[in-house]
């Protein structure tokens, strides 16, 4: 059942979460996404989100294992609402199951949110061990050599029409990367339900291809493809707006 808008009862971070799906219509990210999931039998999508992915799959005809975990509550109680799949509350790091999915996925940049090398391990390290032998592991991270978050300013602010039909004004503002490549983020929402903005701040690691690849690498996967847009371009480390990885866990040994 879908959950009744009272504007007036949501903050800032609360509000984000509620108007995910709008400020993020589906594009061409999420189809590049579901043609990965239609061709495995079981699929974990590591922040899943309000499940969008998974929910699409099997209203497209899925009817393998489908699981999805995030660690942000608003955000899972949207993906519960559908009973397309499993949803767990936990963070990539947290990620219970072994050797029980043919492909992972983490969509979205979510690979964004893991904001340290020791975060970004622990939850490469899961998400491997719940991988079959040869399973893959798909994910996406915006390239720092392309300098996005410079575009993130109340210079370039967008409009979304929330539940109850209002027109918002959003913008964002953002920081340049501290020594490890994380960006501060607010993202502030104004519209006619409040009389001052909300805002919800967060934070996102621009990592290089470099870093990234030791950080699989020590993780125990190996690169099979990349790209750097969702027509499967190649990638090129000066100006691809993403980098596009799809990993594979070896094969175990006879």
């Amino acid at each position: 059942m879908t959950r009744t808008y009272d504007p007036a009862a949501l903050d800032g971070e609360t509000l984000d979460a509620v108007l995910y799906d709008r400020l993020n219509p589906w594009g061409a990210g999420d189809a590049f996404y579901l043609d990965l999931v239609m061709a495995a039998e079981r699929v974990l999508d590591v922040g899943c989100g309000t499940g969008t992915l998974l929910r699409r799959a099997r209203a497209e005809g899925h009817t393998g294992h489908l699981a999805g975990l995030d660690p942000d509550t608003a955000m899972l109680d949207q993906a519960r609402e559908s009973d397309a799949a499993e949803w767990r509350l936990a963070t990539a790091a947290q990620t219970p199951w072994t050797g029980e999915f043919d492909l992972a996925v983490m969509s979205g940049n979510a690979f964004q949110f893991l904001l340290d090398d020791a975060t970004v391990h622990d939850s490469l390290v899961a998400i491997r061990r719940a991988l079959a032998s040869g399973g893959r592991f798909a994910f996406d991270t915006r390239n720092p050599a392309c300098r996005e978050w410079r575009h993130w300013n109340p210079d370039h602010p967008y409009e979304v029409i929330d539940p109850a039909g209002a027109r918002l004004r959003v913008h964002h503002e953002a920081s340049e990367p501290d020594e490890d490549g994380v960006v501060t983020v607010a993202t502030v929402f104004t519209g006619p339900h409040w009389g001052r903005p909300l805002t919800a701040s967060g934070a996102l690691r621009f990592t290089s291809v470099s870093d990234l690849d030791r950080l699989l690498a020590e993780s125990g996967f190996t690169v099979a493809e990349r790209y750097g847009t969702w027509d499967r371009d190649p990638f090129h480390p000066d100006d691809s707006g993403s980098i596009i990885t799809i990993c594979g866990r070896p094969l175990s040994p006879r």
